[in-house]
């Protein structure tokens, strides 16, 4: 059994608390964050994987009933990523194939005043340069802006996201290297719902205003959308899944590529599947991705489960990898 150094707070109170100029407050609460490494499938259970290499399977748990939850991950500089909860909880953690023993996780302060402005997160992204952060939240369907220190510096409800409905928010937000942002909408029927998700395309900083261009996303048939990453040479990956069985909950998975440059106002914009995550395999309700590029050339595909703080659920991470040469460019 592993323990990996990480820290968890709650975004609400950062951005509420967190005076301009101040010093974030210090981890104060030990989190003791245990990381088990699960046993990889057999050969015939991952190839449906096509180019992907299932390479690691990690089991996240933790007391804290902070934890859990996750619908958004993003690698961070320094080997210090972030999984984002639903409810707005922060978990800083040290990926689990390069940390070492150490003294446990650090769990922030935590305090409910301020917390709804983050509650039902359901996706982020990051700009590199700046270190901001852009937050999705389903049900007011609005975009929060945080800085590098996590403290709010803007915040928008978009038009063209007005009518999208209570619990079908922005599922995914991903900031493309070119400065647009592209996020899509969980389909009605959540889990069950066919293809067709509705999404915009935004000029620049969905803060900053401008027209979005509207399309919809069209992939394999009942798989929704949970998240999306770009990789270096401009493609995107795209998330999905499907329920498969109520209780206990059972999911499949997939992955597909889409080309942002053929995002067209009122179009549809097709992904192609690339992979199959299927039911047989170790897998959970996979809601967040990020990706890593590797000094060989290949792609990190990192993916992270929401087990919705339930006890049948699990908090699983996923590291695959792939060579991107082998991915379709779709036309």
């Amino acid at each position: 059994m592993q323990r990996i150094i990480g820290s968890i707070g709650l975004i609400g109170l950062l951005a509420m608390t967190w005076a301009h100029g101040e010093k974030p407050p210090e981890p104060i609460f030990p989190l003791n964050l245990k990381v088990k490494a699960l046993p990889l499938p057999p050969r015939r259970e991952t190839a449906r994987l096509g180019a992907f290499r299932l390479e690691r399977i990690w089991h996240l748990q933790s007391r804290s009933v902070r934890f859990g939850g996750y619908s958004a991950l993003l690698a961070m500089p320094g080997e210090r990523w972030v999984a984002i909860s639903d409810s707005g909880a922060l978990l800083r953690f040290t990926p689990p194939d390069r940390a070492g023993p150490g003294p446990g996780a650090r769990d922030l302060k935590l305090s409910a005043k301020g917390s709804k402005d983050f509650n039902d997160v359901e996706s982020a992204t990051r700009d590199p340069a700046s270190g901001q952060f852009w937050v999705g939240l389903e049900g007011r369907n609005e975009i929060i802006r945080l800085d590098r220190r996590l403290v709010m510096n803007g915040r928008a409800r978009p038009p063209g996201m007005r009518h999208w409905g209570l619990n079908s928010g922005p599922e995914s937000l991903v900031r493309l290297a070119d400065g647009r942002f592209l996020t899509v909408r969980e389909v009605q029927g959540r889990f069950l719902a066919s293809t067709g998700n509705p999404g915009l395309l935004f000029p620049r900083d969905p803060i900053a205003g401008g027209k979005p261009v509207r399309f919809t996303i069209e992939g394999p048939h009942h798989f929704s959308v949970t998240d999306m990453a770009q990789i270096p040479d401009g493609r995107v990956l795209v998330l999905m899944r499907r329920l498969i069985w109520p209780f206990p909950m059972r999911f499949a998975s997939r992955l597909a590529i889409g080309d942002p440059r053929l995002i067209r106002e009122g179009g549809v914009w097709r992904i192609k599947e690339v992979a199959r995550l299927a039911s047989v395999l170790p897998i959970d309700n996979l809601e967040g991705m990020t990706i890593e590029p590797r000094a060989d050339g290949r792609l990190s595909v990192w993916l992270i489960s929401d087990d919705n703080h339930a006890d049948y659920q699990r908090t699983l991470l996923w590291r695959l990898s792939v060579d991107p040469a082998k991915l379709p460019w779709p036309r």
